[in-house]
């Protein structure tokens, strides 16, 4: 089985690339294991088994041709999101398609992760689950799960309520296997302080939505480089679930954002009169878009940033050390 120690040192920062619906794609997985971070994307992005096997098949043969070329180059492992609740309409079919293209990684959502854990277990790969609460986090280490993915307060689309210090707090009183932390965490100096906090890798989602490589469309990316923390709405009206959405999104859709900030219901058939659907045209995305105001950039120059902020404030922590010592 893949060992933390082992993918770590494929690391360049130790960062995942959080898998975003109707955003990530092969390219974008493919450019951040090549630029040293776990990517990752949802199974259901991919619209039919025929082309997840597609997409599967040549991140595994581009990943493998690259270290090749590159021996002494740090590419990281690849992970795909599966949702584990029996409403998938394709539970079976791209349960089977994990198990014959192993992915590294297995992130699970929304269900019971044990069939998966059963089958990944078997090929020497490891299953994380997202979770928002310690309910759903001591379950899923009961049902099998490696690791987990702690999906606090501001995280894009579905994110928590819970504080992530609380939340890594508590669930580090019961479980001392991976964690990945997620919510907000946009810049290299979140990644040392989740580290600190006591997570082994930052899940970073909104940060990469702007990228090249990204399946958004342009006015999405735009959206993201324009926004603040005051343009982010926490929401059930969409959905059904509560998530992170962009209120310039829901303006330009045609909708009323004043009813969603006074907790009154969109009405639903508003949403289907202006032809908007949501996650296509309502964007999610997370509270930490303030300090992001590029678009385009290239993945791999995202992650170099990323490194750069996360060397400088391991290296003012240090000086700080020094100087107090003194």
């Amino acid at each position: 089985m893949f060992q933390i120690e082992e993918i770590k040192k494929n690391l360049r920062i130790p960062v995942i690339m959080a898998p975003m619906f109707l955003v990530s794609g092969p390219e974008m997985v493919m450019e951040a294991c090549k630029s040293g971070i776990i990517g990752s994307f949802p199974a259901l992005n991919a619209r039919t088994a025929s082309m997840l096997a597609e997409w599967m098949e040549e991140i595994n043969r581009e990943l493998e041709a690259y270290q090749k070329q590159f021996p002494d180059k740090k590419v990281a492992p690849w992970a795909i999101n599966y949702i584990t609740h029996r409403s998938n309409k394709r539970y079976v079919e791209d349960l089977e398609l994990i198990e014959r293209f192993k992915p590294p990684i297995v992130i699970t959502s929304l269900g019971d992760p044990s069939r998966v854990a059963e089958i990944v277990h078997r090929y020497g790969g490891l299953v994380f689950s997202d979770v928002i609460n310690i309910k759903y986090a001591k379950k899923a280490i009961e049902k099998g799960s490696d690791g987990l993915v702690l999906v606090s307060a501001g995280a894009g689309g579905h994110g928590g309520t819970y504080n992530p210090f609380a939340f890594i707090h508590e669930v580090r009183t019961f479980f001392d296997g991976p964690i990945a932390l997620a919510g907000t965490l946009t810049k290299g100096e979140d990644i040392l302080a989740a580290e600190i906090l006591g997570a082994d890798f930052a899940y970073i989602g909104t940060r990469f939505i702007p990228a090249k490589e990204s399946r958004a469309q342009e006015e999405y990316k735009q959206a993201i480089a324009d926004a603040t923390i005051e343009d982010i709405i926490y929401t059930d009206a969409f959905s059904g679930i509560n998530a992170n959405y962009l209120l310039p999104s829901i303006v330009r859709a045609g909708l009323d954002p004043e009813k969603l900030k006074s907790k009154e219901k969109i009405d639903l058939s508003e949403l289907s009169n202006s032809k908007a659907k949501a996650w296509k045209d309502i964007w999610g995305a997370g509270q930490g878009v303030g300090p992001i105001d590029k678009t385009n950039q290239t993945v791999e120059e995202i992650v170099a940033e990323l490194e750069f902020s996360y060397k400088a404030a391991k290296q003012k922590i240090i000086n700080k050390h020094m100087a107090f010592e003194k």
